[in-house]
């Protein structure tokens, strides 16, 4: 039976982490640790992790050194093969690592797991739209993670299970990545390995308005995907994959008016990897652009869930 050890990075997560830690406890199987890596908090996130008393729990703190830096910490900490990643402010239905152990037990030779999510986004909850190819109705299968992430990416930093021997393959998460870094690590496992995904939603994660890719503006601090362009000849789907990226961060670009990037960014891109609605919001007057947003997220309020990406 595999072991888990499920990483969490806390950084100032305080009004979510009772949450989150409590999912983990309720796990309907227990066989994992908890590792616990406090990044400088500056709330009373280290008071409510203190107040849990599990052995299973093994908490370190160090000073601030972003997401990155604390997620590989975390990950160097664990004792066991399997790591669990969960984020501080999400949560996992008590099946969750039930249903991961059930999928390395019928895949046993994949290194790289991970299960469907829900989604909520200010206060609506929506499950996460997957566009799977080949579309099969079967409960789990082997993808391949490019083809499969165009509108929601198979892997979450909060439902997905890797072997440590991913992480000694393809490196671990990069600390100089402020924002994207959990892309930037996918793709490159996506060059080397299959994801095994299965359709039950066993997680929910929280967009938060100050979450950690609205609040850097600096799109600079994006992840740049431009050194993986090299391998778009050797891997189906990576192009396209590649030129949606882009396009979010082409889009975020134009929103906070960094002009200048976004029409490097623009100019990379492949129009033909792009769907009609996505053309569209790249040439729009910015004015438009806003209303559209605007609308978008005024439609969530009220339970309908509106992408560009279908």
């Amino acid at each position: 039976m595999p072991k888990f050890s499920v990483v969490i990075a806390v950084y100032n997560k305080a009004q979510y982490l009772e949450k989150t830690l409590d999912s983990v406890l309720n796990q309907s199987h227990k066989n994992f640790e908890i590792i616990i890596v406090n990044d400088g908090s500056t709330d009373s996130s280290e008071t409510i992790i203190k107040q849990y008393t599990d052995p299973r729990i093994s908490y370190f703190k160090q000073s601030n050194q972003g997401a990155a830096a604390a997620r590989n910490a975390a990950i160097n900490y664990a004792n066991e093969p399997w790591i669990a990643l969960l984020d501080a402010d999400d949560y996992w239905y008590p099946d969750h690592l039930a249903e991961l152990n059930r999928l390395i037990e019928k895949y046993p030779t994949d290194r790289v797991f991970t299960t469907a999510s829900e989604v909520e986004r200010n206060g609506t909850i929506f499950p996460s739209h997957y566009q799977l190819q080949p579309d099969e109705n079967t409960q789990d299968a082997t993808l391949n993670y490019f083809l499969n992430s165009y509108s929601s990416s198979l892997l979450h930093s909060s439902t997905t299970v890797l072997h440590k021997e991913v992480f000694e393959k393809v490196g671990y998460y990069d600390h100089n990545i402020k924002s994207g870094q959990d892309t930037d690590l996918y793709i490159r496992i996506a060059l080397h390995y299959q994801v095994v995904f299965s359709r039950k939603i066993t997680a929910r994660y929280i967009i938060l308005p100050d979450g950690l890719f609205s609040s850097t503006t600096d799109t600079r601090h994006k992840a740049n995907v431009d050194r993986y362009d090299q391998f778009v000849d050797k891997h189906d789907g990576l192009r396209k994959f590649l030129s949606l990226n882009r396009y979010s961060v082409a889009l975020f670009a134009r929103l906070h008016g960094d002009t200048a990037h976004f029409r490097k960014l623009r100019s990379k891109i492949h129009l033909d990897d792009l769907n009609n609605k996505q053309r569209f919001l790249l040439k729009a007057p910015l004015f438009v652009v806003k209303i559209l947003v605007w609308f978008k997220k005024n439609m969530e309020k009220r339970g309908r869930y509106l992408s560009a990406y279908k």
